[in-house]
């Protein structure tokens, strides 16, 4: 059966037929491999996702890989049989934000695939295809289904601009935390300290490249050039930021739950923090991890815990909010 998952309504979804879209002029129609579940598509499924950046009814799905099946008028063909991510912000293309490639940005307003768009919980994704970056033929479209993810932690590390030798951390050990693990590595700093609440991650984490690994409530050092936070909570970003020299930089990618006590202004100021985020990904960071991935230095893969079929979203969305240290990263496979 070709399906689709559809959240009608907060807390209310149903499994129905899908009926692919046919490509138009400029767009692209994608068999969807495997799709991600990560706390966003929680938030969408429980209401909590903030006005304005959902629209009901919805196919969700944001994280996902898959092969070009058909294009629409004005597309390469040669696209057709190629292995893809795809880029979720629907920007304009048209205003001075998207011109200067801050397409997250857009001054058009926020339209995103799996939010306001429809998603890749479906058999099949039509979408832009300026939206799609090309993988390599030998890809494994699996792992690639974490590239979203990836992508947005490659807009951290290309605004932290880590230098070799630099002396980098990461606040976080869930998916996002690893995955900034793996692209400070590879920028050769002279140490790498991964900070979280998990004794279970320190393992992994040292796989992935990090030299030590201490829990949040442990001494901790206070003279690191960059500091990337992926927990998503206000005391993660204070954690962040007093493991930084002064003057040290600070990229922000978790969001907590609105009302959340900031960072100290003061602080901030008298030590000269330079103090980044990110919201989504832009292209040159999908870009970058396309290239990243290609070249072998981003392993998603060992991420990944479950996969199931679309039936399954009920139990994926549980499985993502347990909390249960076995849960990694889950899977949705159409």
């Amino acid at each position: 059966m070709s399906a689709q998952v559809v959240i009608e309504a907060p807390g209310e979804h149903r499994l129905e037929e899908h009926t692919p879209r046919e490509p138009v002029a400029g767009e692209a129609l994608v068999r969807v491999h495997a799709v991600g579940i990560c706390g966003s598509d929680r938030e969408v499924y429980q209401g909590n996702r903030p006005e304005g950046y959902v629209r009901y009814p919805l196919i969700p799905g944001h994280e996902w890989s898959g092969t070009v099946e058909a294009v629409g008028a004005g597309v390469p063909s040669t696209l057709v049989g190629r292995k893809v991510v795809g880029e979720g912000f629907r920007n304009c293309q048209v205003c001075d934000r998207c011109h200067a490639g801050e397409t997250t940005l857009c001054t058009a307003g926020y339209e995103e695939t799996g939010f306001t768009q429809p998603g890749a919980m479906a058999t099949t994704l039509t979408l832009p295809a300026r939206l799609l970056h090309i993988l390599p033929d030998e890809a494994d479209l699996t792992a690639a289904a974490l590239l979203e993810p990836a992508a947005c932690i490659a807009a951290a590390a290309l605004k932290a601009n880590a230098l070799p030798g630099e002396r980098v951390a990461v606040v976080g050990t869930g998916t996002l935390g690893m995955l900034a693990v793996q692209f400070l590595k590879a920028n050769s700093p002279a140490e790498l300290l991964m900070v979280g609440t998990r004794p279970d991650r320190a393992e992994l984490s040292k796989v992935f490249g990090a030299d030590d690994f201490r829990m949040k409530d442990q001494e901790l050092p206070d003279d690191f050039d960059v500091v990337i936070e992926t927990a998503g909570s206000a005391s993660a970003a204070r954690t962040a930021a007093s493991l930084l020299r002064r003057g040290g930089r600070l990229v922000l990618t978790g969001i907590p739950a609105p009302g959340a006590e900031g960072l100290d202004p003061t602080d901030l100021v008298v030590r000269q923090l330079e103090v980044h985020t990110v919201f989504g990904a832009p292209p040159d960071a999908w870009a970058h991890t396309v290239r990243v991935f290609g070249a072998g230095l981003l392993d998603p893969l060992r991420l990944v815990t479950h996969e199931l079929p679309l039936v399954g979203f009920a139990e994926a969305i549980k499985l993502v909010g347990s909390g249960d240290p076995q849960v990694g990263k889950v899977l949705l496979r159409p």
